[in-house]
């Protein structure tokens, strides 16, 4: 087996397994990566780069919202909301070309990312 294919059987083993939290978790932390290189690409003129990155960005976002469940917490709601201005956020930056909005964005989803893990790793 070449060495690409043992890492992605790595990486979806690293997936199928991981605990919920976990998840959650490697989702921030690949939405971060996208936000980053999304950004980056946009301030090298890299349009294409820059389309795939946040387009992505915005997958993420909304299985999030998705995801999200609005009957166990009472921050779901205000949560929701946040993914709902991000995504929008998103979309206009990736027409519009423009990287302070998508560091705007990873701005407001970093401290959150954050506070996951940090929640993740309390309760085990």
């Amino acid at each position: 087996m070449s060495a690409p294919n043992l890492r992605d059987r790595y990486l979806q083993d690293s997936i199928n397994t991981a605990s919920p939290a976990k998840l959650l978790i490697m989702l921030y932390d690949r939405l971060i990566l996208d936000l980053m290189h999304g950004e980056e690409a946009i301030r090298h003129g890299d349009r294409q780069l820059a389309n795939e990155r946040i387009s992505h960005a915005q997958e993420i976002v909304l299985e999030l919202r998705t995801t999200l469940d609005m009957e166990t917490w009472d921050g779901a709601p205000g949560l929701a909301g946040l993914y709902g201005f991000v995504l929008t956020e998103l979309i206009g930056a990736n027409i519009k070309q423009d990287a302070d909005r998508v560091a705007s964005c990873r701005s407001l989803l970093e401290p959150l990312r954050d506070a996951w893990r940090e929640a993740a790793t309390a309760s085990t």
